[in-house]
């Protein structure tokens, strides 16, 4: 496996053997090397093509070593059918010495530089993906409240458009919005969001993410409860992609199409 293909894949914290691409020659701190690893592709959505698009690098990059088991790579991703460019940067740690012929090797940090043209990908829940990545992005860098943050706004946001679909109101006979806790109970009575591994406890989510969003949990807190909070999070999004009906009625109020405002 070339180190394009691990560069090209989610980051996992599993090391994976690939061909060596130092020439068997140490990297200096600070030193820098040009290395043919084969071509960085990772999805994006492109504005000037209104569509997710596998952005690509060229066959030759930059890397800088850090030690004996950390190099960092530079790289720019550019849309297949326009002239979008993302600015991507990776940081490879190694289990051992990383100029052998075949280490094992993990992505330790990845970061994107994206220019006014580009958006993080859509490709599985529409709006929802840029922040679901921005979530995740907050969690391996070990901002657990940060990330904490992301998952509730997709809570209350896809909460309240199948609120909408379902013609559930949002809102108290005096204008103000309902406490989010019985919005999310009765819309989960009538459209079933909640996955069943969570009905007992799911009323719970929302209190669990805003202990952590008002401060009255630390980041620790926030990144020892981040995994199972995002898994309910992306089991609701997956029973409403699943709910036909909920689809359609979403789809025709044009909520599908509406631009993540966040950056």
């Amino acid at each position: 496996m070339r180190l394009s293909e691990i560069l090209s894949k989610p980051v996992t914290d599993k090391f994976v053997q690939v061909e060596g691409f130092l020439g068997n020659q140490k990297l200096g701190t600070g030193k820098q090397r040009k290395i043919a690893i084969g071509k960085v592709a990772l999805n994006f959505f492109c504005k000037n093509c209104q569509d997710d698009r596998t952005f690509c690098s060229g066959e030759e990059l930059f890397c800088v070593g850090a030690n004996e088991h950390l190099v960092s790579i530079d790289c720019v991703l550019k849309c297949p059918c326009c002239d979008s460019l993302v600015q991507m940067w990776f940081l490879v740690e190694s289990e051992g010495d990383i100029s052998l012929p075949s280490p094992y090797v993990r992505i330790q940090k990845r970061s994107e530089k994206l220019s006014e043209m580009v958006l993080l990908s859509r490709e599985q829940y529409d709006d929802f993906s840029e922040l679901l990545e921005k979530a995740q992005r907050a969690y391996r860098d070990e901002l657990g409240a940060g990330a904490i943050v992301y998952l509730r706004k997709i809570l209350e946001r896809i909460t309240e458009q199948v609120a909408e679909a379902a013609i559930i109101t949002t809102r108290k006979q005096n204008g103000n919005r309902r406490p989010f806790n019985q919005l999310l109970e009765e819309v989960d009575s009538k459209c079933s969001i909640i996955p069943k591994e969570f009905s007992a406890n799911g009323y719970k989510l929302f209190s669990e993410l805003s202990e952590v969003v008002h401060g009255d949990s630390d980041e620790r807190m926030g990144l020892e409860k981040y995994i199972s909070l995002q898994r309910l999070v992306v089991g609701i999004l997956e029973n409403v992609r699943k709910n036909k009906e909920i689809m359609d009625a979403i789809g025709f109020l044009g909520w599908n199409d509406e631009e993540v405002s966040e950056k």
